[in-house]
């Protein structure tokens, strides 16, 4: 099994199921993205550059944006939490996820894969 997807797996409820959702959603939307394991955590790449990443910690899962500094939709929805630059979509139970907001800044995030970090 790939480890990334070892890492969702042995995940407590309801951040299994958080990410088992944001998987699905990700890779249905992006079907070129590749899933590694990098950094220790789920990290979506496409043609070999980072893309977003899957990280459960203190109660939430964030899904951040390898190059968030360019992002131009829903930026409302995103936090920095502490960090200048990588920006994430939080949840705490699958009901939080809009799937609109999500794909829509996947696609976002996708139209500027080839721009640089910042």
């Amino acid at each position: 099994m790939n480890p990334a997807e070892a890492y969702i797996l042995d995940q407590p409820e309801p951040f299994k199921s958080i990410l088992l959702h944001l998987q699905v959603l990700i890779e249905t939307t992006v079907p070129t993205v590749e899933l590694m394991y990098k950094y220790k955590i789920p990290f979506y790449y496409i043609e070999g550059r980072p893309f977003c990443y899957l990280n459960h910690t203190k109660g939430y899962v964030d899904v951040g944006f390898w190059n968030a500094g360019h992002l131009t939709k829903h930026l409302e929805h995103m936090t920095t939490a502490g960090r200048k630059v990588m920006k994430s979509l939080r949840y705490t139970s699958v009901e939080d996820i809009d799937s609109t907001i999500l794909i829509d800044v996947l696609k976002d995030a996708y139209e500027v894969k080839h721009k640089k970090f910042y």
